[in-house]
This record gives C-alpha cells, structure tokens and sequence, in this order.
C-alpha cells in the first residue's frame, strides 16, 4: 500500500505541475481582439476603383506578401488574415470601411490605408477606438504626431521633406526660376506645398509665378497645364497622384512647354505614369526615391530584386513588374510582418505602437542602399531619407546623395 501512495502523489505532483506550466504559459500570451493562439486579423482601406485606382496594386501585393508568409508558417506560429476594402479614395467611404473593419471583422489593426484624405477622415475615429492606424500609405507630415495622434503612424518620407529637398535644389541651380506649381486641391496637394514653401523661404513670392489647383473630380487637366505654360515660367513642380500626372506629362509634350519638371515621388510610376504618358514627353523629369526601381538595371542581379522577383513568380505573377506601386506594397508589408514578429505573443494593440515606434535600422529588402527605417516615441516617421533622380531613356538614374531629413507634424 504505501508503494501505491507514493505512484498516486508522484502522479498528482505532475498533474498540478503541467497545469502551473499551462496557466504560466497562457499567462505570458496577451491578446486583444483580432488577435489568437492561431490568426490575427489585419484590416486595410486601398482605392481599387475610382481617380486613385493606380494604387490598388499595393493592397493586391500586399495580400500577396501575406500569403507568402502563411504558406512559410506565419508569424510565431499565427497566420495573417487580411481583409481589405474598396473606398474608391472617398472620404465618407473610408470612414464606412474603417467601422466595418474594427466593429464588425474586429480586426488587430488598420494598415496601409491609403491616401490622405481619407486616412484624415478616419484619424480622430481610429485614436479614439485606440486601433492602430498603422503604416498609412500617405507621405503626409501630420501622421508624425505620436502627442496627438498615438495611434497613427506613418511610413514613407513625408511629403514636405521631399518637396524641401526640391526648393533647395531649385535655389542653387536655378536661383532666378520662375515657378509653376500645380497641385492637388486636398491636405496631400496642401502638405507638399507648404514644405516647398517652406524650403524657398523669402524667395518663395517672387519665384512661384502660379500656384493651381484642381480638383480629384476632375476628368482632365489639360486646361491648367495651358494656363501655366502662358506664365512664362521655366520650372514646373507637378503635385499629382498618377492619372494627373501622366496627363500633365503628355500635355506639356502637346502643346511644346518644356520647363525644367519636377514631379513627386507618388507618382514616379514608369509603368502607370511614365510609358502611358510617353517615354519621350517624360525626359529629364526629376523626382526622388526611397526604394529601388524595377526597371533599373543596375539592380538586374540585386539579391533583393531577384528575391522580389521569385515572390511574385509565385504569388502575384499578373502583376505589373514595370510598377513601382508593386516594390511600395512589398516593402510596407515587410514593416509590418517585423512589427508583429517582435510583438512576440503580446498581441495587444498597444504594443504594435510600442513596437512599431521601436525600429533601429530595420532594412526591407527593396529601399535603396543607405536608406533604413528608425522611430521612437517621438518619431512616427519610418523612412526620412530620399535620393534625387532623373528620368533618362525609359528607366530613371539616380544622382547625387542620400538626403536626410525630418519634419514632425
């Protein structure tokens, strides 16, 4: 008998052991809803229809990057489910969406909505819901605004650093330029403006001969190309997302205006702008980049191109390699798999920020050499650094150095 005593004490030890290891291991995961032993649910807003649908290829590859990593077993062990909704870059829409995704899907976290009208639209919602706005696919400043804003978080340069580093440009090459500048009539159009007002200073009134707006309703906008050609002036600053843009190309080419053309980096496309537009109307265009172009052949035997290259041989084989919309969406996607990666099994929403304002250095395969993504708690802006380019041929060149800058909301 005591023989069976002790087999019976040794059995009831293991089982209050293993169930102290289960309660200690459950205790050490922590989730919030979207969030589970086995998924976590992403939400993310693109444009697949209406002016901006040029961008729906982000939102495509990156569900396509998604499923790479499900296949390859996830993250930590959890598969992502990614729901994305169409807003047709309509304000009232996104808000409709954003509610959908976080009352109704209950997912983690919105990421990658894009354009800037309509993540303003959401902003306040999303920080009061204390849901991550995580990434959003907009260079506008004001995502860098952890005081007010904690919940959102941009990812790309930000548009007054990038339009700064053309006014200083314009200033020492062109001191005595008089500027056109055609813009986009929303806080997008609004933001690069001020920074290159901004980075003329003082010579901003004399050297800026017109400054147009239209409207994203508008079909065309052929006329204020004409009108500005009628200034006189010999530098062109074209803030357009990609429909305009290609328009404003061609229509200079039409009616002979060949200014000196700086074009934001939003819409440097070569295939969606550029080769619609006309290689020929598009020569000797400047911009700036952050990431590497796909149809630069300096980068033909690039380890990350050609591992960019292998994902989309077999997980988006359609898409269009001429792109650049398709190397952003790869990249982005990469942020946030590395966010949720060292969220480890704390899984709760406020950790994605606390992670996702922890970045040292982290390099996605894709952004050009020298270019690395940082925040902190004050610093919600990832990538802050540019490299201007010129578009020569059909492809564009790179030239002179990795600029840095920052400009806080």
């Amino acid at each position: 008998m005591p023989a069976m005593h002790v087999r019976l004490g040794a059995f009831s030890a293991a089982l209050v052991l293993a169930a102290t290891l289960s309660t200690a291991a459950s205790a050490q995961k922590k989730y919030d809803t979207g969030a589970s032993d086995t998924e976590i649910k992403i939400g993310n807003i693109m444009p697949y229809s209406g002016p901006a649908s040029a961008y729906g290829v982000i939102g495509k590859t990156e569900e396509a990057y998604f499923r790479k990593i499900n296949a390859e077993g996830g993250i930590n062990g959890r598969k992502i489910n990614f729901v994305s909704y169409d807003d047709a870059y309509s304000p009232p829409k996104t808000v409709e969406q954003a509610r959908k995704l976080v009352e109704s899907d209950e997912v983690l976290l919105i990421f990658q909505s894009l354009g800037t009208p309509p993540n303003t639209a959401i902003q306040k919602y999303m920080n009061s819901k204390k849901v991550p706005q995580l990434f959003v696919a907009t260079g506008a400043t004001k995502w860098n605004d952890p005081q007010n804003f904690p919940w959102t978080m941009g990812w790309q340069p930000n548009y007054q650093i990038e339009s700064i580093i053309y006014a200083k440009y314009i200033l020492d090459k062109m001191p005595n330029a008089k500027i056109a500048v055609l813009y986009q009539n929303d806080d997008y159009g609004k933001d690069y403006l001020k920074g290159f007002k901004d980075g003329l200073g003082a010579k901003a009134a004399s050297m800026i001969v017109i400054e147009d707006s239209y409207e994203v309703s508008e079909p065309t906008i052929d006329s204020h190309i004409v009108k500005m050609k009628a200034t006189g002036a010999d530098v062109f600053f074209n803030i357009t997302t990609p429909k305009f843009a290609a328009q404003a190309i061609k229509k200079n080419a039409e009616i002979g205006w060949k200014p000196t053309h700086f074009l934001n980096n939003v819409s440097v496309s070569v295939g969606t702008v550029m080769k619609p537009a006309g290689f020929e109307a598009g020569q000797d265009i400047i911009s700036s980049a952050y990431l590497k172009d796909p149809t630069d052949a300096q980068w033909k035997n690039d380890p990350a191109m050609k591992a960019w290259n292998e994902f989309l041989d077999k997980y988006y084989p359609e898409a269009n390699r001429a792109d650049v919309s398709v190397m952003y969406g790869y990249i982005a996607a990469q942020g946030l798999v590395q966010v949720l990666k060292t969220c480890g099994d704390d899984l709760t929403r406020a950790n994605v920020m606390k992670q996702a304002a922890s970045l040292k250095d982290f390099e996605p395969a894709g952004l050009l050499p020298g270019i690395k993504a940082n925040t902190g708690p004050t610093d919600f802006a990832p990538l802050s650094q540019l490299q201007l380019m010129r578009f020569k041929g059909e492809s564009w060149e790179l030239f002179g150095d990795v600029i840095s800058g920052d400009v806080s909301g």
